[in-house]
């Protein structure tokens, strides 16, 4: 108690070190805190289903094509799902756009039309009514609403159950209420879901059969079975498959089993290592450069030391008082750098918006705080040993005349103070020339053509519901319809529709097959 007291009053004899040496390691504790809080959010935190890690996707890949993360077909999930037996249980799903009206003006959701077992499968249980039924698939017309539809725009109506809500001109029944599902794996604002997932609007089912893919299939394994079990028997069901339906698009396709967490963030996991290795760099550089500055202090006091030793101090003593100074800098460094890890973890999402399957916050729990207080603790161990050991080893009879080497030290410790500076100064070079790669790669990218003047574009999507607009010809009298009226709407010069916008990151793509 007496050395924590001793060590509180010189790091306050010394307001100027003390601001420096803590703002200095709050910088890269707190970059870190922020990383750390995002990967934890991202990838550490398992998806809220049941024994999710027995949860696989399959999805597929045409190496001759360059073709990678390509969903499944209706033949091919059916096959799958009857030949397969590895899972104890098989869903997919699809992702989909619904118009509710009939409660004013219409509005736009997002959602899936999933299988019946689907939500049975996760092991999702609704907050009130039930999952759906196997006997509703591909005939009811029935939806599960998360519970931020409920309440945010049923108004937490208690009599949600066997309420009727027009989707897509549609009378639809809700039979229950789900828990907001994880954006990780439905993406952002999935609020419905119905049970209809064999069918795409403009297709008849013969086109369907012959390897269209759209479908996210999902599997539970059995008790016991491995995903490595999994993966030795998707050949076999590929090759029954190609046997099944040999002039399918999807034939020669390969499967790929991955892991639910895998599927959900795998292609954002080297991105985020190679950010916590680059802010990993600056809390060393901070280190190093806080080390130096502790051993030129530690040294300045080398007559303190001498003193001490004299008086009988070991030299464990000197260094435990000095290590706890040091200590004492990287907690404060780190309570401080938990505020800086708040603030930028709160700006994130703005920054993210659809880019990260962020759901509105990343939180600063347990295993962040855990995570925090354990990296400084360890960085003033680390940071103040070595300086600390090397001062206590100082001659006593040169400490106590406080000449020779007193400011400048020893030749081992000016050997250590070089080491430190080309430390900093490589870390500093890699993290420069990253940087300068990245920023380079940028302005590369920001100087490529698009093939278009996006100079006053303006866009907006459409959705059509399949009742009022059943067929292409349907579809196609629309869209005449809509660019004749915008063609002659005044500050209107032109009109054009298509599929998706340039440059939305949106694709389509229409596999052909032969007939014969």
């Amino acid at each position: 108690m007496n050395d924590l007291r001793f060590a509180i009053r010189q790091l306050l004899k010394s307001p100027g070190f003390t601001f420096l040496t803590v703002m200095t390691l709050a910088l890269g504790i707190g970059m870190n805190s922020a990383i750390f809080s995002l990967i934890n959010e991202l990838f550490l935190n398992s998806l809220p289903f049941a024994e999710s890690n027995r949860i696989v996707q399959i999805q597929a890949e045409a190496k001759d094509r360059n073709l990678e993360q390509l969903p499944m077909s209706v033949p091919r999930f059916r096959h799958y799902r009857d030949a397969q037996t590895v899972f104890s249980d098989f869903a997919a799903d699809t992702g989909n756009g619904y118009i509710m009206t009939g409660m004013g003006d219409p509005v736009q959701l997002i959602g899936s039309n999933v299988t019946a077992n689907y939500f049975d499968l996760l092991g999702v249980k609704p907050i009130r009514g039930r999952t759906f039924q196997q006997q509703e698939e591909m005939t009811a017309d029935v939806a599960l609403v998360t519970e931020s539809f409920w309440k945010n725009r049923l108004g937490s109506d208690p009599q949600i159950v066997g309420r009727s809500v027009a989707l897509n001109g549609v009378a639809t029944t809700i039979v229950g209420v789900l828990p907001n599902m994880p954006v990780t794996w439905f993406g952002p604002d999935a609020e419905v879901f119905t049970v209809k997932p064999f069918q795409l609007a403009g297709l008849a089912e013969d086109r369907l059969m012959r390897g269209v893919s759209f479908l996210r299939a999902i599997g539970r394994l059995k008790p016991g079975v491995t995903i490595e079990q999994v993966r030795a028997t998707m050949p076999a069901l590929q090759q029954g498959y190609r046997e099944k339906f040999p002039a399918n698009a999807d034939n020669s396709w390969e499967p790929v089993v991955l892991s639910a967490a895998e599927a959900s963030t795998g292609n954002l996991r080297p991105a985020f290592m190679t950010l916590l290795a680059a802010v990993g760099a600056v809390l060393l550089i901070a280190c190093s450069n806080v080390a130096n500055l502790l051993l030129v202090r530690f040294t300045g006091r080398r007559r303190e030391i001498a003193l001490r030793m004299a008086l009988g101090a070991s030299r464990r003593g000197v260094v435990r008082l000095f290590v706890l100074e040091s200590t004492l800098v990287s907690l404060l460094a780190g309570l401080l750098g938990l505020v800086m890890a708040l603030w930028v973890v709160s700006v994130i999402p703005k920054l993210a918006l659809d880019n990260l399957p962020l759901t509105g916050g990343v939180r600063l729990n347990g295993p962040v705080l855990v995570f925090t207080f354990g990296l400084a603790l360890l960085t003033g161990l680390l940071m103040g040993l070595y300086p600390a050991w090397q001062s206590s080893r100082a001659d006593l009879v040169d400490g106590l005349k406080d000449g020779g080497r007193a400011m400048t030290g020893s030749i081992g410790q000016q050997r250590f103070r070089r080491e430190l500076v080309a430390t900093q100064v490589g870390l500093s070079v890699v993290l420069l020339a990253g940087a300068g790669l990245l920023i380079a790669s940028f302005l590369r990218l920001s100087s490529q053509t698009s093939g278009f003047h996006s100079e006053r574009l303006w866009v907006a999507g459409i959705g059509l519901p399949v009742t009022a607009y059943p067929d292409n010809a349907a579809r196609a009298r629309f869209a005449e319809r809509l660019q004749g009226a915008l063609q002659t709407t005044a500050g209107i010069e032109a009109a054009a529709m298509n599929d998706g916008a340039p440059l939305t990151g949106n694709y389509s793509s229409v596999p052909y097959a032969r007939v014969d």
